[in-house]
């Protein structure tokens, strides 16, 4: 069985990371408890054993695999439930998952604020906003486009970081901005011409949209964020019970 879609190396390994998880789910791969060879899943999916070590490394990263090399993998069928801080930030997660973060700004802009940033982040109408549009990646490969509205009092201590700083959480904390609570909203979008530019795929192509919306304390408004990612590259799970909800991000 070979993948479908052909495409970029990238887009190959997470088509195929996809594949085998639908297999595994379904029982028709890893009945055993355990994996076949890489190179009898390259001869299987007619790809090269660099593209099975890459899907793999995504399933080790969702939990459903182990990480030995060399070995057939054993199958884990389970995954790990994030930190409040690594699904408030990106960074914080991919290193959770064992992947590599990147980050670069393409561009950051101070202006009123329109009626609907207004609403998200509680301010008065003319009240100043700073708008920043920045390209996420993991082990290089770009997953995602983020749009993130601050206050002005949050957003100038944004603009004086360097545009390829990975972590822009990290930072606001050290400066004493303390994210106490975050919204998240789950949907799709069509991509738009800054999309398909920055993450390569078709313009009007179906992207996973995540919006985040976080507080203080005291619950004033920190940042409300529109996050695009490529489909594929990451999922999330809602657990629920009598005693608590666990929202967890996975890598896709």
């Amino acid at each position: 069985m070979a993948v479908a879609g052909g495409g970029t190396s990238g887009a190959r390994y997470r088509q195929l990371a996809a594949d085998l998880r639908e297999a595994i789910a379904a029982g028709r791969c890893g009945s055993d408890g355990r994996l076949p060879s890489e190179e009898q899943l390259a001869q299987q999916y007619g790809v090269s054993r660099g593209t099975v070590r890459q899907a793999l490394a995504v399933l080790r990263a969702n939990g459903l695999v182990t990480s030995r090399r060399g070995t057939r993998r054993v199958v884990l069928g389970t995954s790990r439930t994030q930190s409040f801080f690594e699904l408030l930030s990106f960074t914080r997660w991919a290193r959770a998952l064992g992947e590599e973060p990147g980050g670069r700004t393409i561009d950051i802009e101070r202006r009123p604020a329109e009626p609907l940033e207004c609403e998200q982040l509680g301010l008065e109408p003319g009240a100043l906003i700073y708008r920043m549009l920045r390209l996420r990646t993991l082990s290089r490969v770009p997953v995602m486009i983020e749009r993130t509205t601050y206050p002005e009092r949050i957003g100038a201590l944004i603009e004086r970081l360097d545009p390829h700083e990975i972590s822009h959480t990290d930072p606001l904390t050290e400066e004493g901005v303390v994210f106490a609570d975050t919204e998240h909203t789950i949907d799709l979008v069509y991509a738009d011409a800054d999309d398909a530019r920055l993450l390569g795929c078709a313009p009007d192509a179906a992207l996973m949209r995540e919006r985040r919306r976080a507080t203080d304390q005291a619950g004033r408004p920190l940042m409300w964020s529109d996050d695009r990612f490529l489909p594929g590259t990451v999922a999330f799970t809602v657990h629920n019970s009598v005693a608590t909800t666990a929202l967890s991000r996975r890598r896709g």
